[in-house]
């Protein structure tokens, strides 16, 4: 297909993508509005305040869930809209389901009897895990939202970065988010900095794409599931840039450059369990590939 990564994707999204991811594309690339991916949006809106009907797609059913609440986190603040009673709402929601120390589980035991990814376990009780609070708290710290929840959510992700001494790439991205967002600018940086170190110690980014048969997957992984600096670092402002050196970083997205599929889409590196989860994922991981690009100055067409 000819034209730039832009028109090419555009293609691709038209094609294939769920009216949210539409919106998103044109809000992003097309100078189309915010209203429109806040009502597509609202679609997986629950009455407890917290998200659903597989806006994650890997989590089936009409049920909210904390990553779902996450997902819907991350659009409201790519639009400008993750704050004020939005906010208040889903921190409501986000007590409801937390552990007695804040935290979040990744799932909650409502979800049983619906589909879901055969990699996310169903548990009674679940843990909070960092993979899941981590990025909501960043977030909400970024959005400066205040809320009782966040003070305990807040001390448990810093107590689960500070004691990481043998992580995966996804915890580590969740510890990264929590970091960007989080008021303690100095703290954060020196975890930052620890955690750099903990990444390429243990192989955990790819540095030389070239050579990436070299690198170990995590245990649990996909074969192929590798992860690279511009899986750390989506925005030149992460503290996850620092990680990587500029020819490292470099390498790397001329790396995502050339994932674009001849369909006009970026593929998806984890385990694909069903044929829908995987379309409609495709355009997700499609729009984050081109933001990525774009915010490192990198030509997408347009």
């Amino acid at each position: 297909m000819a034209g730039t990564p832009l028109t090419r994707a555009e293609h691709f999204i038209w094609l294939t993508a769920r009216v949210l991811e539409q919106r998103r594309f044109a809000h992003h690339f097309l100078g189309g509005g915010a209203d429109p991916v806040e009502a597509a949006l609202t679609a997986y809106l629950n009455e407890d305040g917290g998200y659903g009907h597989a806006l994650e797609p890997d989590l089936r059913g009409p049920v909210s869930l904390p990553l779902h609440t996450a997902h819907a986190l991350r659009v409201l603040d790519s639009i400008g809209r993750c704050g004020g009673l939005r906010a208040e709402r889903v921190c409501r929601y986000l007590t409801e389901v937390s552990t007695h120390e804040g935290a979040l589980p990744a799932l909650h035991p409502s979800i049983r009897g619906y589909p879901t990814a055969p990699f996310i376990p169903v548990m009674d009780d679940p843990p909070g895990e960092l993979l899941a609070t981590g990025p909501v708290v960043g977030l909400l710290h970024r959005n400066q939202v205040w809320h009782a929840w966040l003070f305990r959510a807040t001390d448990f992700c810093w107590a689960a970065v500070d004691a990481l001494e043998k992580s995966h790439p996804y915890e580590v991205q969740a510890a990264v988010a929590f970091l960007d967002g989080v008021p303690d600018r100095a703290r954060a940086e020196a975890a930052a900095d620890r955690l750099g170190r903990l990444v390429r110690d243990q192989r955990l980014a790819v540095l030389d794409p070239r050579r990436v048969d070299e690198y170990p997957v995590a245990p649990g992984y996909a074969p192929g599931e590798y992860h690279f600096p511009h899986d750390y670092a989506r925005v030149p402002g992460s503290l996850a840039r620092r990680w990587f050196t500029d020819e490292e970083m470099s390498r790397s997205l001329d790396f995502l450059a050339a994932e674009q599929d001849e369909d006009g889409g970026w593929p998806v590196r984890w385990r694909q369990w069903a044929p829908g989860t995987a379309l409609e994922w495709r355009p997700i991981v499609t729009i984050e590939a081109l933001r990525t690009l774009r915010a490192y100055g990198r030509r997408i067409g347009g």
